[in-house]
């Protein structure tokens, strides 16, 4: 079992990145389970029809402790299994804290026991690196951390962040940063400022992925473009980069 955390902050496209790249490894035949770490709980919506799923903090504040596997696992695109961390209570409550009461969950629950994926993919919200967003990282719950970026200035100041963040923690012999994605938004010198910024943080650019309204067209429908268009060049664009990924992380 691999297990990638991608990180990236609020809006930079780390959703779309991650349930994209989902949907490929899934076509591959490979198990996947896709894990939201975002309070928006939205990670996996277009892997499951546009439909958000229930949440494991929703399912425990209703629930309490007759939580079950069924009541916050779901089935999606490519047979992929979706999870959503979900967050506290506008105005209450802590959503690092949150991320890490539904980890403890799902181990509680025997997920990945149940499920024995190949790949488990985190969709890590990384505008702040602390608490519950860094269980990822210093909770021996990935063993890689991927980037999502682009050439905007907040965009490359979160990376540097979380790459910062990423650093302190391998020297514990933790998840090691294995690249930035660039997820372009046509700005000038775009390429030449993501790779400045890779090579300030001693990494990679692993893939490019173009801007391209193929990705908003497939959004509307509620699916991933591997889904909704599986010939068009942007699809390509996704299995290109779920093949980088599994070369990098030997699966």
């Amino acid at each position: 079992m691999k297990k990638i955390a991608i990180y990236g902050k609020g809006g930079i496209g780390k959703s779309t990145t991650t349930s994209n790249l989902s949907a490929a490894l899934a076509s591959r035949g490979l198990r996947v389970m896709q894990i939201g770490c975002d309070p928006k709980a939205d990670s996996t919506k277009n892997l499951m029809g546009g439909e958000r799923i229930p949440t494991v903090l929703d399912q425990i504040r209703e629930k309490e402790e007759g939580v079950t596997l069924d009541d916050i696992a779901f089935r999606g695109y490519g047979d992929v299994v979706c999870v959503e961390s979900g967050g506290p209570t506008p105005g209450i409550g802590c959503a690092g804290r949150g991320i890490i009461t539904a980890f403890e969950k799902l181990e509680e629950l025997d997920a990945y026991e149940t499920f024995q994926p190949d790949i488990v993919l985190y969709d890590v919200l990384g505008d702040v690196v602390c608490g519950g967003f860094a269980m990822p990282i210093r909770g021996g719950y990935a063993d890689y951390v991927m980037i999502v970026t682009s050439g905007e200035m907040m965009a490359l100041f979160a990376a540097d962040n979380i790459a910062h963040a990423i650093r302190n923690f391998g020297k514990r012999g933790y998840a090691k940063l294995a690249g930035f994605i660039q997820n372009s938004r046509n700005v000038e010198r775009e390429n030449e400022l993501v790779m400045q910024a890779a090579k300030e943080n001693n990494t990679e650019i692993l893939h490019i992925v173009p801007r391209d309204r193929t990705v908003q067209l497939a959004e509307n429908q509620g699916k991933t473009v591997i889904e909704a268009y599986p010939d068009c060049e942007m699809a390509a664009c996704y299995q290109a980069l779920a093949d980088k990924i599994l070369a990098e992380v030997g699966a």
